[in-house]
């Protein structure tokens, strides 16, 4: 802090263009990482990003398997639902793993603020 408890706005502005780097090469990790999610006892699986992109779905044969097509169609979807909810998940924890120290650090620069209405 400079004389009279003002801060040294040089060093607030390298320290928010650090934790300005460090956020964008978080993002861009969470891009690349892969998280899986499953559902029905790993009948159905799918694979999310890190940031929550949908890269694939995989679908035992064993889930398709039954006499009644429209049951087993409706089955599918709702494990399908549950398998991508599942990896949404495990990306949201990833997520909150990567960014929130990072997050954090914005009190430390006084950018934190109180939380918004309704947030």
């Amino acid at each position: 802090m400079n004389p009279g408890g003002q801060p040294n706005m040089q060093q607030m502005l390298q320290q928010a263009q650090q934790m300005q780097q460090q956020m964008m090469q978080a993002q861009e990790e969470l891009a690349r990482a892969e998280v899986q999610g499953s559902a029905g006892g790993g009948l159905v699986t799918a694979t999310v990003t890190g940031a929550g992109e949908l890269l694939g779905l995989r679908i035992s044969p064993e889930a398709v398997e039954g006499d009644d097509v429209g049951e087993t169609a409706e089955t599918v979807a709702d494990l399908v639902v549950a398998a991508v909810r599942d990896a949404t998940r495990a990306a949201g924890e990833l997520q909150a793993r990567a960014m929130g120290p990072l997050t954090q650090g914005l009190d430390g620069l006084g950018l934190g603020g109180p939380a918004l209405p309704g947030a």
